[in-house]
């Protein structure tokens, strides 16, 4: 490969969530001796980014000014160029695009443009953490439609479940996930088609955060929910950022592609009269780099290496950990562990599993916050020998000791 993904970074005290929380956190302790730290929770990369992003930052930092500025042409070309390339979007223009200053910022611009506090909003279970906390602390109320897993172990929406709650609730927003957090399941058109049309029938907005499209594993295909239909383009705000997919969060931009005019200029009305929502000058420049053709290629090879890690992973837990189910995912690089059986067989609690791994230092995550009674998150954006080791220990420590 052109790029590294094999180097294991030393990310303690670079103020990175993932390795430096866990070492003063007591939720992650204690640990054994002789076990270091796997940083497998939070959803960020142990990869560096592509060099593009540092080259972009770099030039920009070379000038000693740092006043006030305006948006560049190349920002917006370069989501318009990647769009089509990557996800074969036509007819996108530079008006239908807006800053974010998060994916959950733009989700409550756009709960405040179309909803009052109070009202509910159709989400679907299991659900990605961000979403619960943004949504209820805004103010507004969360219908769950569950997810169900068929034979094959697929998750699948419920269209029967949607239509019966949102008419209940009076529901006139739903947030959307594509692809899918928790799951990693990346949606095929027909399931979105058959979503929007409930959407349709029940004359609900749809905010789509598809933050998640450039993480696309095993030859899977995204597809943008406002490419389903010509309703679905002027019903759906969809939300993006490069921070997933080339490890960026920390410099904090996203952007959103609304093309029907009414809905954006109420999106664009609620994130502008706080002020919140401007944009930093070196989260452009790291846009731009990005989002270069070396970005395509960097990302091309990083869908190889996820799909790798998901692949060994899955297999893994399959052949050893009897009693763990879990859906193979098709995009994001989340596992998403029901560990109910395995903790009826062993007479284990969910928080006594997570305090093993813990204690060998797998730092996974609690999946009961995504609404997963006995479920764990694991994030295997990791060199591939991280993860191998990770797996080994939870094998002989864990959860066959």
């Amino acid at each position: 490969m052109k790029y590294d993904f094999t180097t294991i970074m030393d990310r303690l005290g670079k103020d990175a969530i993932a390795v430096d929380v866990p070492e003063k956190s007591p939720a992650f302790g204690p640990r054994d001796e002789g076990f270091d730290f796997i940083p497998m929770w939070v959803a960020d990369m142990n990869f560096a980014t592509v060099p593009t992003v540092q080259e972009a930052i770099s030039e920009r930092l070379s000038h000693p000014a740092f006043g006030y500025f305006s948006t560049r042409e190349e920002y917006y070309q370069a989501i318009i160029n990647w769009q089509e390339t990557r996800n074969h979007v036509t007819g996108l223009t530079k008006e239908c695009i807006g800053y974010e200053n998060g994916v959950l910022g733009g989700l409550v611009s756009a709960l405040n443009a179309f909803a009052a506090p109070g009202d509910s909003v159709l989400v679907h279970s299991p659900t990605y953490i961000g979403f619960t906390g943004s949504i209820t602390n805004a103010g507004y109320k969360i219908v769950l439609s569950e997810l169900k897993r068929d034979a094959e172990g697929i998750w699948r929406m419920d269209y029967d479940d949607m239509d019966e709650k949102i008419k209940k609730n009076k529901i006139h927003v739903a947030v959307f996930c594509n692809p899918h957090n928790p799951t990693g399941r990346v949606w095929e058109r027909e399931e979105l088609e058959k979503a929007m049309e409930v959407y349709r029938k029940n004359d609900c907005i749809v905010i789509s955060d598809e933050i998640w499209s450039d993480i696309i594993l095993n030859g899977n295909h995204h597809t943008p929910l406002q490419s389903v239909s010509e309703d679905a383009r002027n019903r759906t705000m969809a939300l993006y950022a490069p921070s997933k997919t080339f490890n960026l969060a920390g410099l904090i931009g996203s952007y959103h592609i609304i093309y029907n005019s009414y809905l954006r200029d109420r999106v664009r009305a609620c994130s502008s009269k706080c002020h919140y929502n401007s944009m930093n000058v070196l989260s452009m420049y790291a846009l731009m780099g990005a989002y270069r053709p070396e970005g395509m290629e960097w990302v091309d090879e990083l869908r190889e290496v996820l799909s790798g890690n998901v692949n060994y992973a899955y297999d893994y837990i399959l052949e050893h950990f009897d009693g763990v189910t879990l859906s193979k995912p098709q995009g994001t690089y989340m596992l998403f562990l029901d560990c109910t059986k395995w903790c009826e067989k062993h007479g284990k609690t969910i928080d006594e599993l997570l305090k093993a791994g813990y204690r060998v230092g797998v730092g996974w995550q609690d999946g009961r916050p995504f609404h997963g009674e006995h479920s764990i998150r694991m994030n295997l954006a990791l060199p591939f020998t991280r993860v191998q080791e990770a797996f080994e220990r939870l094998d002989k420590y864990v959860f066959n000791p």
